[in-house]
């Protein structure tokens, strides 16, 4: 057998199972976490049907930092919405941890997006009149495992900011809170939407940092999707969507830090 790769400090467990897959540089050998498999979503609006998502297929590994990369309107975040259960597939097979979510119904769909997924946003979606504190607190009335908020919060480096309204805080701070807000859920896996979409670029590469060391420090899968194709290096692995089809997978055997990234 030929030698595999497992990034320093995860091993994980079992083969990618077999498949139809699309044309990739290398594809290793850690287990399959969650897996999309000729994934279709079809919008219709009268005659007119346009195919978001068509014939999607990849997979991707727990406990990694993923990147999901395409031009706009490449249908990236209808991917992501259909991970996360904010939407539906019009075909195809999705499992997460072995269980397949496109067969859940309403009520099982909506305990999934509450109990497994944290989600974070280009425009941060906070409540405008709590503060970060009781923001990130709101994840506390409706998760059971839910983490301590102000631990959260130092974590992300706000320690002095938990009493601050949003108005009050920066882009990036702002953006903070979201990620803990996310984070106090205690998710299996973090979903990014274009997460430094609209902070300037210092900030911006901190808040992928923040991303990255949570992944590596606490071995939250982390998928982000973004336009960016600069800062694709820093992912294991990086699936690449253009007009809703997966054009390549390509692993990175050795991710460089946010620090050596550029754009």
């Amino acid at each position: 057998m030929s030698e595999i790769f497992v990034p320093t400090g995860l091993v994980p467990t079992g083969l990618v199972p077999t498949g139809p897959y699309p044309p990739t540089d290398s594809y290793p050998p850690t287990e399959s976490y969650i897996s999309f498999r000729n994934v279709v979503r079809e919008y219709r609006n009268g005659d007119i049907s346009v195919r978001a998502a068509d014939g999607i297929t990849f997979d991707l590994a727990q406990g990694l930092f993923s990147v999901i990369v395409g031009p706009s309107g490449a249908g990236k975040t209808t991917v992501l919405n259909i991970l996360g259960g904010m939407d539906c597939v019009t075909q195809g097979e999705i499992t997460v941890d072995g269980r397949d979510i496109t067969r859940l119904n309403k009520r099982r769909r909506c305990a999934y997006r509450r109990d497994d997924v944290g989600f974070v946003f280009q425009f941060y979606n906070l409540i405008q009149n709590l503060t970060a504190l009781e923001n990130v607190e709101l994840a506390s009335y409706i998760c059971a495992n839910a983490l301590d908020a102000k631990e959260v919060l130092r974590d992300v480096g706000l320690a002095n900011r938990m009493n601050n309204f949003p108005t009050q805080l920066s882009g990036g701070e702002q953006q903070r809170v979201a990620i803990a807000r996310a984070l106090a859920k205690n998710p299996k896996m973090l979903l990014c939407d274009e997460p430094t979409g609209a902070l300037d670029y210092e900030t911006g590469k901190g808040i992928l940092k923040l991303l990255q060391d949570t992944c590596r420090e606490k071995g939250v899968t982390v998928v982000v999707i973004t336009h960016n194709s600069a800062i694709t290096p820093m992912a294991d692995r990086v699936v690449k969507i253009k007009s809703g089809k997966v054009e390549s997978v390509k692993d990175n055997p050795q991710p460089l830090p946010v620090s050596e990234i550029e754009w």
